[in-house]
């Protein structure tokens, strides 16, 4: 790979995707896009630049990106935001919503779906306080590859074993093979759509919580501050804004700030703070147009 194809690489990725890429990088592209080749029969990445250059916005450009996208992810990753969600979230937002009995998510970089499913299995748990409400997760991605995993809701042993308490996995999962199918129950309080966080949202409509975790991560700051922006206007008045533990908003945004008092939890910063309420009963421990769901017990 030539400097020029390398230079051509970086300047796409970081207008399609907002991944960027310093030099150090290099390697990365080098090793998965090789192998975007290889399985394509393209001779190598400069004869892949080739193509980029004379189709723009093709196929291949989406598997580009696809191919460079991480999809790290797990069940109950990092536990605080969960802890968050149940403990301080959910008892915020059955006092403040307590007429309109509507509750929406956004989990906005949902990967594979673990961490929205992760929140279905959290209100599963929580179902009683919620009868009668229309609750509604929103998953998005850029991968379609990735989304496509996540409707299936088929995980491995290894994928299963990454945060998920044992008894969410009986309680919610049955064996096929050697892997583990999420019930459909679970699957259908989430919807799944692909989505480009540079591109437009107000689409979506607002949100009283959304989680937007080890992202902008791999973001330069404008493209953090852009998006940041954005997401910012989806949020609900005295809505919940969830970072990953790397993540912050200082120094990017003031329309978000840090809540005082739990950390990794941000505000609208025209929104005044609310007082902590009563937690939920402990839960198990956890290392536009939509298909809500009205929660009712059986």
């Amino acid at each position: 790979m030539t400097e020029l194809d390398f230079d051509f690489l970086r300047v796409l990725l970081q207008r399609r995707s907002g991944l960027f890429l310093s030099t150090e990088k290099r390697y990365l592209v080098e090793s998965r896009l090789g192998m975007l080749c290889r399985r394509r029969g393209i001779a190598g990445i400069t004869a892949l630049v080739v193509q980029l250059r004379s189709s723009p916005a093709s196929e291949l450009e989406a598997a580009v990106i696809e191919a460079m996208t991480t999809n790290e992810t797990l069940f109950f990753r990092d536990r605080t935001p969960f802890d968050l969600f149940r403990d301080v979230v959910l008892p915020e937002k059955l006092a403040a919503n307590a007429e309109s009995r509507t509750l929406r998510i956004w989990c906005a970089a949902v990967s594979t779906g673990q961490e929205a499913y992760s929140l279905a299995m959290l209100l599963d748990e929580a179902a009683d306080r919620f009868v009668g409400w229309t609750i509604e997760i929103l998953g998005t991605d850029i991968s379609a590859e990735v989304l496509d995993r996540a409707r299936q809701g088929l995980y491995s042993q290894f994928e299963v074993q990454r945060g998920l308490p044992i008894q969410l996995l009986l309680k919610h999962f049955r064996q096929e093979g050697d892997k583990w199918r999420l019930s459909e129950r679970i699957r259908d309080m989430v919807t799944l759509r692909q989505h480009n966080l540079l591109e437009p949202n107000h689409q979506l409509g607002q949100f009283d919580v959304i989680f937007c975790r080890n992202v902008l991560i791999y973001f330069d700051v404008p493209t953090k501050a852009r998006v940041m922006a954005a997401l910012a206007e989806r949020l609900a008045r005295n809505g919940a804004f969830i970072l990953g533990a790397a993540e912050t908003v200082i120094g990017i945004t003031t329309t978000l700030v840090p809540d005082p008092q739990h950390r990794g939890l941000y505000r609208d910063a025209a929104s005044t703070p609310q007082a902590r309420r009563p937690p939920f009963p402990a839960a198990p421990e956890v290392g536009g147009a939509f298909s809500p769901r009205k929660i009712a017990r059986p």
